[in-house]
């Protein structure tokens, strides 16, 4: 017998970072709970939810982190999967704060919503099932809910059948009155009311209310949190076919792929009264975004624009920023949450140029680099003299850009937040913002420059700039460098009003790199003139 010999070659050795083991999601998803309902300076901010409605929530945050990192990670450009990791907690992060967000919102809405009917069912306009309990109905309870629909000479116009799931025999009871009611109706809301159901079912529910709304004059159709697909979209297709004068139109966390985004483009014959188009939170991905384009370049009116967490790329960023040129009345433009990149950042640029109307700008975690954000910086301080909310957070911009940008900043005195996190400002870049922020910004309430490398210095110099702004409610530094010796001067600084400043819990004192100390900033201060001194 031969005897072998041993390979003593050392085995390559790697380490997998993505994706993260079931451990740690059910770790991720206890601890964002935690966060949903528990007190943290977010909580007492925009409130908090019940722990039954966090546990719902954080699973649902954390399948759509996963799924996006996992899409990026699918591309095969990310080796160990560091990036799709990092991208992961970002999602978590984003994600929390916008539903501890909703929160306020939903309760803003509600007192509109309570403005707007008229006590006496007579004189309503506004017939809404949404503020109960979140469940399924049936036939029998259809009956119960939807009886002040079917009180003869009715005003109602508007109608949100929303947070109800609605199974075959409760559209069968809908179906008659809304045939009845569909010559008045303006403003239709079907969102989420299918959930839970099967798909055959839900297909059919969809089917049937499309049927009865078929011919409906709509101002307002609000379709969302459905999982349509291009099932969906295409059930829902007599409906979509019949609106010419539609003004609003709502899609969002609908499932919509590259398929379905076409779809919708075939199905709506007009759009040149469209007003309000969200498409936030969809599988869209840079073939539905040209699909998107095509809807956008016939919609001149469009004023405000939401297509974040879309999944789309480059191509589809560079195509989708090329058709808002036609949009020269755009005022709220959200593009959030998509993996853009320079060549996209360069023509949103482009395009922002038009935009003389704008008033809102969410362009945060599309990784526009200092490329992308010098570019942007240099168009928008040309046009957009009314900007109130700018956010850029999330972008992998550094001090080389924070001039450019600052320049920019300097000539919106409109503004009222200022979105900066999550980028690498340092001490120099916080410096040239701070700058720009002196002198006017008098209706400037929100800065957030969170998890910026920033150490004593640059938060110094920023909360010096904000601390005397008559409308200044919240600086948030949280995340950064700064020694205890600079926590104490932030706390002097704003020791007659301690609640403008966020929590430095998460601050890292100890952080940063050695090369970044203090002292050679403050060297260079004198040259920024940050106090307005000669």
């Amino acid at each position: 017998m031969d005897a072998t010999t041993p390979n003593t070659q050392p085995r390559p050795f790697s380490i997998k970072l993505w994706p993260p083991s079931e451990n740690t999601r059910i770790m991720l998803v206890d601890r964002m709970s935690k966060n949903l309902s528990c007190p943290t300076i977010f909580t007492q901010k925009y409130g908090s939810l019940s722990k039954e409605e966090a546990v719902i929530s954080a699973k649902q945050i954390e399948d759509i982190a996963y799924a996006t990192a996992t899409h990026h990670y699918g591309k095969g450009s990310d080796g160990d999967g560091s990036f799709a990791v990092q991208l992961y907690a970002k999602e978590c992060s984003k994600l929390v704060v916008e539903v501890l967000k909703s929160i306020t919102e939903v309760e803003e809405e509600k007192k509109i919503v309570k403005s707007e009917v008229v006590s006496g069912s007579r004189g309503q306009t506004f017939f809404d099932i949404s503020k109960g309990p979140r469940a399924f109905i049936e036939a029998d309870e259809a009956r119960k809910l939807l009886q002040p629909l079917m009180e003869p000479e009715n005003s109602y116009t508007k109608i949100c059948f929303s947070n109800r799931s609605f199974g075959f025999g409760a559209a069968r009871v809908a179906e008659p009155i809304l045939v009845s009611l569909k010559h008045k109706l303006r403003e239709v809301d079907l969102s989420d009311f299918i959930a839970g159901r099967p798909e055959s079912e839900a297909l059919e529910v969809m089917n049937i209310f499309s049927k009865a709304l078929d011919g409906c004059d709509l101002k307002s159709l609000n379709l969302s949190n459905n999982a349509l697909g291009e099932k969906g979209v295409r059930a829902f297709g007599l409906l979509l076919k019949s609106q010419t004068n539609l003004e609003e139109l709502y899609l969002m966390n609908d499932g919509i792929s590259e398929k379905a985004a076409r779809s919708v483009c075939e199905l709506i014959p007009s759009t040149e009264r469209l007003r309000v188009l969200h498409f936030h939170n969809n599988m869209t991905g840079d073939e539905g975004a040209v699909a998107i384009s095509q809807v956008i370049k016939r919609a001149p009116l469009l004023e405000d624009f939401r297509c974040s967490s879309t999944r789309i790329d480059s191509e589809g960023g560079t195509v989708l920023s090329e058709a808002l040129e036609m949009c020269a009345n755009l005022k709220k433009l959200d593009l959030r949450d998509n993996m853009f990149g320079i060549e996209a950042g360069l023509a949103l640029s482009k395009s922002l140029y038009k935009h003389v109307n704008l008033t809102e700008l969410y362009i945060s975690y599309l990784n526009l680099e200092d490329d992308g954000a010098i570019s942007i910086s240099n168009v928008l301080k040309q046009t957009a003299p009314n900007l109130e909310i700018l956010e850029m957070s999330g972008n992998d911009i550094t001090a080389d850009a924070a001039p450019s940008l600052a320049s920019c900043i300097e000539s919106k005195h409109c503004l009222t937040r200022l979105n900066l996190a999550e980028n690498e400002f340092k001490d120099e870049g916080t410096t040239h913002i701070s700058k720009a922020l002196e002198k006017g910004h008098d209706k400037l309430e929100e800065v957030d420059m969170s998890i910026n490398c920033i150490r004593r210095v640059g938060a110094q110099v920023l909360a010096e700039a904000l601390v005397h702004k008559p409308a200044f409610k919240f600086l948030n530094l949280n995340g950064n460098f700064i020694s205890d010796e600079g926590i104490e001067e932030l706390k002097r600084i704003f020791e007659k009003s301690p609640h403008l400043l966020g929590s430095l819990d998460e601050n890292d004192p100890e952080g940063g790199d050695e090369d970044d100390d203090d002292y050679e900033l403050e060297s260079d201060l004198n040259d920024l003139n940050v106090n307005g001194k000669e």
